[in-house]
């Protein structure tokens, strides 16, 4: 028999997955669920900007992993980089006033994909998962 808390994980394995699947095929205004979920941190961080071993952690991803998704992003304008004039070996990614616009127009999008997921009469049980996954490491608020 497999524990209750083994099965969960392997939900919200299951759930990311379908989320993720939900959100490229609607193409929230050219925007992966990862991608979205890159704006969304750099739009509400301190001067719109993060190291970039920063932001992978605060995503759960390896720095390699974070690069991989960032290069598209910067490509098309979204996501700038800086260099620290202090220190050279650091840069920050930096979310563009273009990025901050699509990511406006992408969270309208994102919210609606979000109801059709998660119906509203699920509220008190949404903010009982939450709370759940912040305490087992979820960071992003």
């Amino acid at each position: 028999m497999i524990s209750t808390e083994l099965l969960f994980l392997i939900n919200i394995n299951k759930l990311q997955s379908v989320t993720s699947r939900r959100f490229d095929s609607l193409s929230v205004h050219g925007l992966g669920l990862n991608d979205f979920v890159i704006l969304y941190i750099l739009y509400h961080s301190s001067e719109s900007k993060m190291r970039r071993i920063d932001l992978a952690e605060k995503t759960g991803l390896t720095a390699s992993g974070i690069t991989r998704l960032l290069n598209p992003l910067e490509k098309i304008g979204l996501v700038s980089r800086e260099i620290n004039e202090r220190d050279a070996r650091v840069s920050y990614v930096v979310i563009t006033e273009t990025g901050k616009r699509i990511f406006e127009e992408a969270l309208k999008t994102a919210e609606k994909t979000t109801q059709e997921i998660i119906p509203s009469k699920k509220n008190k049980a949404v903010r009982s998962a939450a709370e759940l996954l912040h305490d087992l490491g979820g960071n992003i608020q």
